[in-house]
């Protein structure tokens, strides 16, 4: 008899933390909830504390944990409130926590990551940020401390089952599956007048913003060969890209001998995440299985890499390693914000990380800290461009 996994979501309020949320409401026998942060929607975390009953809660600020705190006077027992990044440190080291979902956008979620680790947690991670930004760091890390690092994201779940108990060495190439976003049959002339509204209508998933938008124009999937190219240990020479515009089958492993072995699942998120929180077991869960016959084809094209070089500008990054990941992240997280803000075009995203990425050195062995001041140069470095127009 197994009991449920005691759960930390980080970013329960995002769309991959309301797929967790799912997923503890399918399994409450296989996952329990101990904490959960949230950033700016205090409604919906107000709503998640009192439905799961977490021990603790952690929001963006001070002022923040005093509004959450007035509505959960009511709640019983009362959850421990706590805030900022102290407040997702002290999420991550919970001590009743056996595996932390790192579902926070962006870079916030690395330092949580590391101390979790240290601190004896295993990781379910979704948030690609932190394995581009410091890839080397979170599995030395994770090695050293004996823990577990599952990919909740499907195409890296995907890689993962696929390539579980496999000898790497009969391991030709990792293909990973690309919706292709919405753009991936429009006119080069076009490209130039997308605006945010039409980048943020994605034909296969919902996600947060910023994640739309890293996938119509592709970085989303450099990201994620670099995500790979560090959970897995092959080089980026060895990881590819497909477009599947279905997203049925998520990542593909090809063998040695020309064997091909394919990750096939409805594209709904909470069956990579069940497949983290019940590791190694496997269990029924709320997902329906495909209907082949109803699916009836599936497609596949070359990702068009001379009007979207996203791709190019992430496989030259994860070669060059060092700091170079993080500078081509953070360039990119930038120059979205400003897309989604209207001033600057879609075209202009991969400009601004191309020109950023020439401009700034790249330190072969950094320390987390030249790691995250590498962030925030290629930041500024982006916002430079800008206002010289």
């Amino acid at each position: 008899m197994f009991s449920p996994r005691r759960v930390v979501v980080l970013g329960a309020t995002g769309s991959i933390g309301e797929s967790a949320a799912k997923v503890a409401r399918a399994l409450p026998d296989q996952m329990k909830i101990v904490g959960i942060s949230g950033y700016n929607n205090l409604k919906r975390l107000a709503e998640l504390a009192k439905e799961f009953k977490p021990s603790t809660v952690s929001t963006k600020d001070k002022s923040h944990a005093e509004q959450l705190l007035k509505e959960l006077t009511s709640s019983s027992p009362a959850p421990l409130v706590v805030e900022g990044e102290e407040g997702l440190l002290r999420l991550a080291t919970l001590p009743e926590a056996e595996l932390i979902v790192i579902a926070i956008v962006g870079t916030a979620g690395l330092k949580p990551a590391l101390a979790a680790l240290r601190a004896g947690k295993n990781l379910a991670i979704a948030s690609k940020e932190i394995l581009v930004m410091a890839g080397q760091e979170v599995m030395t890390t994770a090695r050293k401390y004996e823990r577990q690092v599952l990919p909740i994201d499907s195409e890296h779940n995907a890689l993962f089952q696929c390539l579980e108990g496999r000898d790497p060495t009969t391991v030709r190439r990792l293909i990973l599956t690309c919706s292709g976003g919405p753009f991936r049959n429009i006119e080069a002339s076009e490209l130039a007048h997308v605006t945010p509204s039409m980048a943020l209508r994605h034909p296969t998933w919902s996600m947060g913003s910023k994640i739309t938008i890293d996938s119509a124009t592709l970085f989303n999937k450099g990201l994620e060969m670099i995500e790979a190219h560090h959970l897995f240990g092959f080089p980026m020479e060895k990881i590819d890209v497909v477009i599947h515009p279905e997203s049925i089958i998520h990542s593909m492993v090809e063998f040695i001998d020309g064997s091909l072995l394919a990750h096939m699942s409805q594209n709904d998120m909470m069956l990579p995440i069940q497949s983290a929180i019940t590791y190694p077991r496997r269990v029924p869960g709320p997902c329906n299985p495909l209907n082949l016959p109803e699916i009836g084809a599936l497609h596949f094209e070359k990702p068009r890499h001379d009007l979207f070089p996203a791709l190019q500008l992430a496989r030259e990054a994860g070669t060059q390693g060092g700091t170079m990941p993080a500078i081509l992240n953070a360039a990119n997280e930038k120059a979205v914000e400003l897309f989604l803000e209207e001033k600057i075009s879609f075209t202009s995203i991969w400009n601004y990380v191309a020109t950023v990425m020439q401009q700034l050195p790249s330190i072969p062995t950094p320390t987390l800290e030249e790691i995250i001041e590498a962030d925030h140069a290629a930041r500024n470095a982006v916002l430079q461009l800008y206002k010289r127009g």
